[in-house]
């Protein structure tokens, strides 16, 4: 799966892209019919009982504004409806995409290592 995490200065190897799939609690994946390629995905991180927090949604640059990130972020949703919060950060300019799904912005922080951008294993 290459393609993805488009501006990123150390993006994920394709090893450690399909690692954070697979250790993700929720995935929902976008495929292209024709090719079969995945074009789109979205995670989520839960502790099953009252929270979730989306990390990732990603398209792929050619398959954007084609409404597939709309598509992802609904159905990973309506998996997490019974969820009390639901977390994610954006920059702000992404925050109006977000509200369409009754998200609202929130104060929060965020620290950042820059040298594991690329996928080093955290424990």
């Amino acid at each position: 799966m290459r393609g993805f995490f488009v501006d990123w200065p150390n993006p994920p190897s394709p090893t450690a892209h399909l690692r954070l799939l697979k250790n993700s609690g929720l995935v929902t994946l976008a495929v292209d019919d024709k090719s079969g390629r995945v074009i789109g995905f979205i995670t989520a991180i839960t502790d099953k009982v009252l929270s979730a927090y989306i990390p990732f949604l990603e398209v792929l640059p050619d398959y954007q504004s084609r409404g597939i990130g709309e598509k992802l972020v609904k159905r990973m949703l309506r998996r997490l409806s019974k969820a009390y919060m639901v977390d994610l950060i954006c920059d702000v300019p992404l925050q109006k995409f977000y509200k369409r799904f009754k998200m609202s912005p929130a104060a929060g922080m965020m620290k950042r290592n820059y040298r594991s951008q690329s996928g080093a294993r955290i424990c």
